[in-house]
């Protein structure tokens, strides 16, 4: 691996200094991944080429098992590899699954390229844009300047859109009207219809009936946008769309019949996945052992349950990760303390040798023992607070020619900052089920 430059490593400690998964670098510091990156870049490599054939990938795993972390450095390697990605985390409130229009217009905010990061809507459409007029310029022998390049560009246009046109006539008619707008210099007007594209509610009309469109993009036409932006991308020489939908148990705490919608919304884009629909879609889908086995999760929609359904053996050791569904393994001390120990070696200190000598690998492993017995010697709930308080051992340390954490340092926990997973781990109870009403809170202690 190269060596990590000093921004990103920067980047990477910033984020763990809050207490959060970093956008970029997390190759840098991952582990338990070895095996399971090599088959998903596979499957990347089978959906980016021929016809590119779209697919799914169901991730399980508890909480402090690495999911968000995961799919973070899985989107990581499918932009290195020209596919754009984004992630949606799906809340009971801000982003419900069952509204489609809502999870389409998140995918389309977050939409990432290695080129442009996060918010590459505009930036994919107008490479498209660009490739369409560079065929014209290119086939015709002409110049923009060309009296003749305008309906060039429009014949190419319909050309490119023949097939989109017959699946979603809108998202065809909104492509065209950016287009001349854009010709037009009328930058004001290009931006809401592109706005719209993106699933933007409240576009004003006057811009909308220049596409002769109306309305907002709703759930049943979301789906089909999707697709319009597969189309977009591999044109515009992407090799195809990575969705992330995190989270997806919170589906559990709603009532019956949002829940059944919820499903049915997922069970929607494993049958378009599996009629090659959505072709150069690789979705991965994360959640806890309780959504993909309960009755209030995939078992609550039978056809979804059997299309993904996976069996796993007591030993993970020869898990199939080819297969569907696929387990994180959780953490246990070493892997905690190999974890500390890349994270101690990238952060970027003034004073390199203190920090080598005062945060040595015997700290370490006495930090790593101080957090697990913190939270009751559950191990897997306490990588985020362990990285959380290496993190502010090593500020200490670079900043402090005097500081001595194996003589200073004591863990202090503040339960306010605790996540409800973490809290119950420390007070010694049982997490409450995610389809609880009571969810939110732990529940009573498990030795009575």
């Amino acid at each position: 691996m190269t060596p990590i430059a000093p921004d990103l490593a920067r980047d990477i400690v910033s984020a763990l200094r809050a207490g959060v998964v970093p956008r970029t670098g997390l190759e840098y510091y991952a582990t338990g991944l070895d095996l399971l990156l090599p088959v998903v870049e596979s499957e990347l490599d089978e959906v980016a080429s021929g016809e590119g054939r779209g697919r799914s990938k169901w991730v399980r795993g508890e909480y402090g098992t690495g999911k968000t972390f995961a799919t973070r450095l899985i989107s990581a390697r499918a932009r290195a590899k020209r596919f754009a990605t984004t992630e949606v985390q799906i809340s009971i409130n801000d982003t419900p699954l069952h509204h489609l229009e809502t999870v389409y217009r998140r995918m389309m905010e977050r939409l990432s390229t290695d080129a442009h990061g996060e918010g590459a809507f505009r930036a994919v459409v107008d490479a498209w844009l660009y490739e369409v007029g560079d065929e014209v310029t290119r086939l015709k022998g002409i110049t923009e300047d060309d009296p003749q390049f305008a309906a060039l560009l429009e014949t190419r246009l319909e050309e490119k859109l023949a097939e989109l046109s017959t699946r979603n006539p809108a998202f065809s008619q909104v492509l065209r009207a950016y287009s001349r707008a854009m010709q037009e210099g009328d930058f004001q007007g290009a931006q809401g219809l592109l706005a719209w594209l993106a699933g933007q509610p409240h576009i004003d009309r006057s811009i909308t009936s220049r596409a002769g469109v109306k309305g907002a993009v709703d759930g049943q036409a979301a789906l089909t946008f999707l697709r319009g932006v597969l189309t977009v991308l591999r044109q515009a020489g992407h090799a195809g769309l990575v969705v992330v939908l995190d989270e997806v148990e919170t589906i559990q705490r709603m009532p019956p019949p949002t829940r059944e919608k919820s499903l049915n919304a997922l069970r929607q884009l494993v049958d378009m996945l599996a009629n090659n629909e959505l072709p150069g879609l690789y979705l991965i889908v994360t959640g806890t052992f309780a959504f993909f086995d309960d009755y209030k999760g995939l078992k609550g929609l039978a056809p979804l349950y059997q299309r993904i359904a996976t069996r796993f053996e007591a030993d993970p050791t020869f898990d199939n990760l080819r297969a569907p569904q696929v387990r994180l393994p959780a953490f246990d001390e070493v892997r905690l303390l190999e974890v500390g120990r890349r994270v101690r070696d990238l952060f970027p200190a003034q004073h390199a040798e203190r920090k080598a000598q005062r945060a040595n690998d015997a700290f370490l492993a006495a930090l790593t023992k101080k957090v697990a017995t913190g939270f009751g010697g559950k191990v897997a709930v306490a990588p985020r607070i362990f990285l959380r308080e290496l993190v502010d051992v090593l500020d200490k340390v670079d900043q402090y020619d005097n500081y001595d954490p194996a003589k200073q340092y004591d863990l202090k926990l503040d339960e306010a900052e605790l996540t409800a997973e973490e809290l119950a781990a420390r007070r010694g109870e049982e997490p409450a089920a995610a389809g609880d009403a009571g969810a939110d809170k732990p529940k009573k202690r498990l030795d009575g």
